[in-house]
């Protein structure tokens, strides 16, 4: 069967007190549109429509960055999550197959709980996901009767017995496109908000004698984010879930709980990631490397048996080959580190072709920018740079040359030469005592006088 989702997205989020859209707000560097995207696109769905509204044109690029061939449908006034889901109905024309509701702000459903909800299709004309509530609160309660979903009650309309039941209402919902859009042209507003629920379609199926059902999930999957607060709380959810699948997975993680992973993190398994840290999107760190403590790593490849820091950075374009080292205090920027490299200490690469074995000293700066284009350093297998080398691209260092250390290399240094690049040393006699007896006796001169 065909799958098609609904994503709903127009909501301002007023409590986030932001000019930003609600579900372009990040957790784990993506919006948290993207994380619902995500969770739906295990689906494989035929078509996706993302509902925007306020910052309609923001999230619709969001939308479209993640996904090129995805619809949109604009909201342009808030009447409710029945009509939301109306707007969508013209980019689902033609479409043949099931429709599932999900929510830009609810970004942690899992997918075994999609393959639940598609699975009970088979036997319902609607499928409403739900969870027990730890605290149901104002949530809108699930009344079933075996598997048969009877009604969803809002809080301030069920009766006492009603609001003891603790299975609530996610707003997450299953159903063929034509009866879905069939049930929501049904639906009215006379409510005290004059909106249309989406809620009230399960009431209506009942009326027409199609049947309804309730999913199970954890109540974890329907966090919703309305707040600063709540966004912060998911973001500590999925991080304690993503150090938790690390860790299932045999990556070792020292101090798991300061350790920050993106959505999109890759780690192999026997990999070993020391405490604090921290993982910024694009990054794939292969079985075995190791990464030393306070790192920070995006856009980035690293190899089986690499070791990146402590204290180092590797920025977009980064690619550390296997056995490759990285060491402290040292950035990487769009830069290929061959396999044995090693750049340990102080040390900034950017645009680079860094050759096998090469050894790159403390202090080596590839100057990569004449203040209008970036130009590229290529180092040659097997080469030695001396510290404090500033290598001003572009430039080609060859296979097992070397350079002097405090040099300044400004042409190519062909392979096996040694490249001296630097001012002749001159000693002054006795100048040096001299120079400090001098200063040191105006420090005492200056000293006396303020007393």
């Amino acid at each position: 069967m065909a799958t098609a989702l609904i994503i709903l997205a127009a909501g301002k989020g007023t409590r986030m007190d932001s000019d930003l859209p609600k579900v372009l707000h990040s957790i784990a560097h993506a919006p948290m549109l993207v994380h619902a995207l995500k969770a739906g696109a295990w689906l494989e769905p035929e078509r996706s429509v993302v509902v925007t509204g306020f910052g309609g044109d923001q999230v619709a690029a969001a939308a479209r960055q993640y996904d090129p061939d995805i619809r949109i449908a604009h909201q342009s006034e808030q009447l409710g999550t029945a009509h939301a889901v109306a707007q969508a109905r013209a980019q689902l024309d033609g479409f043949d197959g099931d429709v599932i509701v999900l929510y830009g702000d609810t970004p942690f459903i899992r997918p075994e709980t999609l393959k639940a909800m598609t699975e009970a299709r088979v036997t319902h004309d609607v499928v409403v996901l739900g969870f027990e509530a730890a605290d149901p609160g104002k949530y809108g309660r699930l009344i079933t009767s075996g598997k048969d979903l009877l009604k969803i009650v809002e809080f301030k309309e069920a009766t006492a017995e009603e609001r003891a039941v603790t299975f609530c209402n996610s707003g997450v919902i299953a159903a063929d496109a034509t009866v879905l859009f069939d049930l929501i042209d049904a639906v009215g507003n006379d409510n005290a908000a004059g909106e249309y629920y989406l809620t009230d379609i399960i009431a209506i199926a009942q009326s027409k004698g199609l049947s309804a059902t309730a999913v199970r999930c954890d109540e974890a999957e329907t966090l919703g984010i309305n707040s600063r607060a709540q966004l912060a709380e998911a973001e500590a959810a999925f991080q304690n879930r993503a150090r938790a699948d690390l860790l299932t997975s045999g990556v070792t993680l020292q101090a798991a709980h300061t350790v920050h992973l993106a959505h999109d993190t890759v780690i192999g398994r026997d990999a070993e990631i020391e405490p604090n840290v921290v993982f910024g999107p694009e990054v794939t760190v292969e079985s075995g490397a190791k990464i030393r403590a306070f790192s920070h790593l995006e856009g980035c490849h690293v190899s089986r048996g690499a070791v990146v820091g402590p204290y180092a950075r590797l920025r977009p374009g980064a690619e550390i080959s296997e056995d490759a080292r990285v060491g402290n205090f040292v950035e990487i920027k769009n830069a290929q580190i061959a396999e044995g490299a090693k750049i340990n200490h102080l040390s900034y690469v950017g645009d680079a072709d860094i050759g096998a074995r090469a050894n790159l000293g403390a202090g080596t700066i590839t100057c990569n920018y004449d203040g209008v284009f970036k130009h590229r350093t290529t180092v040659g297998a097997g080469a030695f740079i001396g510290s404090n080398t500033m290598l001003v691209a572009p430039i080609t260092v060859g296979e097992q040359a070397l350079t002097a250390s405090g040099s300044v290399i400004t042409r190519d240094v062909p392979a096996g030469d040694l490249a001296l690049a630097r001012g002749a040393q001159e000693n002054k006699k006795g100048l040096g005592k001299r120079l400090m007896d001098k200063l040191r006796s105006r420090k005492a001169a200056k000293r006396q006088s303020n007393d």
